[in-house]
């Protein structure tokens, strides 16, 4: 199947009697009819073939097809897109072919966007000619961050001077029931702080599944967005094509000569069911039904066509062309393979540069340094190599430089346009890395405390981590996010908390977790070159080293070529050979400095596994130690109920139960909902190396 942006058929020469407009071209013109058709008619075959169009669940055009195609009609090459679940008018008007999209509708092999991982209308593209369309998660308004993020990156690209201003866009597209969506005003809240070359439209056919506008918002989008000063607003009759073209091409030239960004509301009927398995005459009455089919676009165009002088004839040869190549795309479409079953776990990551360690960990005449100075200084020699680099998040700018000060000074030398603060807003923060990433900035970003990384999960989940499996590798996203973690005395509730469990949850993502300064600075440099998301979990109480019994976190700096690879543990301590009972300690973070101190108690008789990384996690070490050890303690900071710690220890329990002498045990903080403020009762909740000494004495005599 071609795809080649399709010609159209029956096309002449103007003659006289024709009266097209001046400021739409013929050509334009009569493609729109033809490609309204096109989307009709697949519309109208799905449903006439639903035993099989709706095995899997899809949503269309219908109604949507005229401010769809005067968007799709008006993209470029040079523009990035983040469209919505019903915008299938759009990948016709940029050129996609009803074959490709119904590769997709079908879940076949060769779905051009993800090999049948996702959903019709879901795109991943990356062609030449065509908008970039980065994967995106279901589009209920989640969508916005990371477009935004991409606007973000290609005007920090631009000002930076590292590509040529070509007067590209972001395009992002909503459904009015989105628009109430908190993460939406986060990401309008960014574009008119920063100015942003973004264009959001709005379609508005007043439904969201069975909720009314009326039931849903107390405005629309147009009023909603007066509250973003800054953003450039129109309105539009989204059913009617030429007014829908003039609008969009306004306000897309306003982006386009970097005016700052805009919005687009646009109305328009919803003429097909909201999807496949919700269908319209479940929840619409017959009055409802006939107002919206009033308005539908196709009508409407096909008069003001023929007003304009365009024969019957010649729209029915229009029509007629388009139906028929959407009949034949749609047998091939049937007839198309399956995916290959065995290539069902590929692009879960991309590969990564970094597989062996490298440079010097010890240089000769070396000073030690705190973990935080690791830290900065890794940033600082990231951002002198690579000017795609840029870090930013809550109170990272020059005034303070990060709340622990693990970005002091950067901002006075990098300046405020690639080292700044952002706004409350951890779901910005995490989800803008996935569009940065797509327009080639390479983020770094801070979550100022793990207890507040929740808001930005959803991100985390539905944008970062399903990106490269579900767009077949072809958008992984490169992201490193700085979590600051754990208790370190009198931190409270909401500055202790440990969250890696829930972390490690989310498949996609890489997780990792440094216990000294060299390892600190090995894998963030590791961390920013892979290609992946990744969440570096920094413990508070190791940065200065101040905490008791942590005086070994502070280290020889590595040189600024030293890196570790992601997914390799590290034998802090070994036992002595020969010893007939010897237990092996696995851990990590503030985990290494309990386990080190308890094990004065048994010399020579106990090891200890620094993870480093938690996911990957270094299961060839583990095994291989667990051979010689036969004992085993699992020790975490975390609550120990349902943790990481427990699924890792019912794994060794599996995996290596004939070389095992006693149960594995699992150690972690008491499970509280929370760390409590005071700090012996911190210190209650707590492991510590007493209580490590007892339950490696328990293991010992069993």
């Amino acid at each position: 199947m071609s795809t080649t942006k399709a010609a159209v058929p029956g096309k002449a020469s103007t003659t006289k009697k024709n009266s097209f407009p001046a400021d739409i071209p013929e050509d334009i013109l009569l493609k729109a009819y033809q490609l309204m058709c096109t989307a009709r008619r697949m519309s109208d075959l799905y449903d006439e073939h639903r035993d099989i169009c709706s095995k899997y669940v899809h949503s269309t055009s219908r109604g949507h097809e005229a401010i769809q195609l005067a968007i799709g009609l008006q993209l470029t090459g040079r523009d990035y897109a983040s469209l919505y679940y019903r915008d299938e008018s759009i990948l016709l008007g940029i050129g996609m072919q009803p074959y490709e999209l119904m590769l997709q509708l079908l879940a076949r092999k060769d779905d051009p966007f993800s090999g049948g991982r996702t959903y019709y209308a879901h795109p991943s593209l990356d062609r030449d000619g065509f908008p970039k369309i980065p994967h995106q998660s279901s589009a209920t308004g989640m969508q916005g961050i990371p477009a935004t993020g991409m606007a973000q990156g290609l005007q920090y690209l631009e000002d930076m001077e590292l590509i040529e201003k070509e007067k590209g866009l972001v395009f992002c597209s909503f459904g009015d029931g989105s628009i109430t969506e908190g993460e939406v005003s986060e990401a309008f809240q960014m574009a008119v702080l920063k100015n942003m070359p973004i264009l959001y439209v709005v379609q508005d056919n007043d439904w969201g599944i069975s909720a009314t506008g009326k039931e849903m918002r107390a405005m629309n989008a147009y009023e909603f967005a007066a509250g973003f000063k800054g953003m450039k607003r129109y309105q539009v009759d989204g059913a009617d094509f030429m007014a829908s073209y003039r609008t969009i091409k306004e306000a897309m030239n306003y982006v386009r000569d970097r005016k700052g960004p805009a919005i687009v509301h646009a109305t328009c009927p919803l003429l097909g069911h909201h999807t496949s398995g919700v269908r319209k005459e479940w929840y619409r009455g017959d009055d409802d039904l006939k107002a919206h089919e009033a308005q539908d676009p196709i009508p409407v165009y096909e008069k003001a066509l023929r007003q304009m002088g365009v024969s019957t004839a010649r729209l029915k040869k229009l029509r007629e062309a388009a139906e028929k190549v959407v009949e034949s795309d749609y047998q091939y479409a049937v007839d198309a393979p399956e995916p290959d079953p065995s290539e069902f776990d590929t692009h879960i990551f991309a590969p990564t540069p970094i597989v062996e360690e490298k440079g010097n960990r010890h240089p000769e005449g070396g000073e030690k340094v705190v973990m935080v100075d690791a830290a900065l200084h890794a940033v600082d020699e990231i951002l002198k190599k690579h000017p795609e680099a840029l870090l930013y998040g809550q109170d990272v700018g020059g005034t303070l430089g990060g709340v622990f000060r693990e970005a002091a000074t950067l901002a006075q030398k990098y300046g405020d346009t690639r080292v700044f603060n952002t706004p409350i807003q951890e779901a910005y923060i995490v989800g803008s890395t996935a569009g940065m990433s797509a327009v080639g900035t390479k983020p770094i970003v801070e979550i100022q405390f793990a207890d507040y990384i929740w808001p930005g999960i959803n991100q985390l989940v539905e944008e970062l981590s399903k990106s490269c499996y579900l767009s077949m590798g072809k958008f992984p996203v490169q992201s490193l996010i700085r979590v600051p973690t754990g208790a370190y005395g009198g931190g409270g509730p909401y500055h202790s908390g440990s969250v890696e469990s829930a972390l490690l949850a989310i498949r996609g993502i890489k997780v990792v977790y440094p216990s000294n300064a060299a390892d600190m600075k090995g894998l963030f440099k590791a961390a920013f070159y892979d290609p992946n998301p990744v969440v570096m979990l920094e413990h508070k109480g190791l940065y200065w080293s101040k905490v008791p019994g942590t005086a070994e976190a502070k280290t020889i700096e590595p040189d600024s070529d030293y890196v570790i690879p992601l997914g390799k543990g590290r034998m802090h301590l070994e036992a002595a050979e020969g010893s007939q009972s010897r237990v092996l300690v696995v851990t990590y973070g503030m985990g290494v400095y309990w386990a080190t101190a308890a094990a004065k108690n048994f010399e020579g008789r106990i090891s200890v596994l620094d993870l480093r990384t938690l996911h990957p996690v270094d299961w060839d070490l583990i095994a291989e130690k667990v051979s010689t050890h036969n004992r085993v303690l699992v020790l975490t900071e975390e609550q120990k109920m349902n943790s990481f710690a427990e699924s890792l220890a019912g794994q060794i329990g599996q995996e290596c139960f004939e070389h095992l002498d006693a149960p594995v045990r699992v150690m972690g903080s008491a499970s509280l909902p929370a760390v409590p403020l005071n700090v012996h009762l911190e210190s209650q909740m707590l492991p510590n190396a007493e209580k490590v000494a007892s339950e490696l004495e328990w293991l010992l005599s069993y």
